[in-house]
């Protein structure tokens, strides 16, 4: 119609966009700190684990046979000392590179004095010693001492990107205990629930397998995690304060 004017009220508009912005930006304030104060926590969590792998790295093995299997299983690197009689027709092959080779770790039951059996990572052997055979020196038999570290089992395959294990090979790809067991004709109840890594004191005759493969250091960047998550907060403030400083300045 002549004459006549249409106004629209952009107020209520501008206010409700206003506070949906700010709800979303505090919900993603929120998130950023929250993810920041979480790799803070876990920064100190690697610290302490760390630290305590440190210490009994470098403490003297205990007998194991002093622990009961609850506070052994509890103990992840713990050294201890152990005797028995290795059961070498029961050996697993758990597929591991070393300084660059591919090849495997041995794991062999030990036969403790009473009866029950542990796995033993004996350590490295290059891809085509992968039979026993063609390392004959090292099948020591009789009784034997030896050193290293508990290591825990794993109650499932870590990851979705890890093959699964090759049991009618003998070719494991990750620490599947019930696997090793099942595999080798042992019973469950007939073995330790843990994995004792053999230490460097442990030589072996011929030099096959390797021992001292424990892998003692873990990446530990939660700090600069937290960094980033903590920079991307004060980020977005300043960008909040710049926006609103600018507003107030406009006519």
């Amino acid at each position: 119609m002549r004459g006549s004017s249409i106004v629209i009220d952009i107020e209520p508009m501008s206010r409700r966009k206003a506070v949906v912005s700010l709800i979303m930006i505090s919900i993603l304030l929120a998130v950023l700190v929250t993810l920041g104060t979480w790799q803070v926590g876990r920064l100190h969590w690697k610290e302490d684990l760390l630290a305590q792998i440190e210490a009994r790295r470098d403490a003297d093995p205990t007998p194991l046979a002093e622990h009961t299997v609850a506070e052994v299983r509890n103990e992840e690197y713990l050294h201890v000392r152990l005797q028995g009689r290795f059961d070498h027709k029961r050996e697993r092959h758990f597929f591991a590179t070393l300084e660059g080779s591919t090849g495997f770790y041995i794991y062999t039951p030990l036969i403790l004095s009473d009866e029950k059996y542990i796995f033993i990572n004996r350590g490295f052997v290059p891809y085509d010693m992968k039979e026993a055979d063609t390392r004959a020196q090292g099948q020591v038999e009789g009784e034997v001492e030896l050193t290293g570290y508990v290591r825990q089992i794993l109650d499932r395959k870590p990851s979705w990107l890890v093959p699964d294990n090759d049991e009618k090979k003998n070719i494991f790809y990750w620490k599947d205990w019930n696997g090793m067991v099942s595999s080798s004709g042992l019973k469950p109840e007939q073995v330790l629930p843990l994995f004792v890594d053999a230490d460097k004191a442990v030589q072996v005759p011929g030099g096959w397998p390797k021992s001292g493969v424990t892998q003692f250091e873990f990446p530990n960047n939660h700090l600069q995690y937290a960094l980033t998550w903590y920079g991307l907060a004060l980020t977005l403030i300043a960008i909040v304060i710049a926006y609103s400083i600018r507003q107030q300045k406009r006519p």
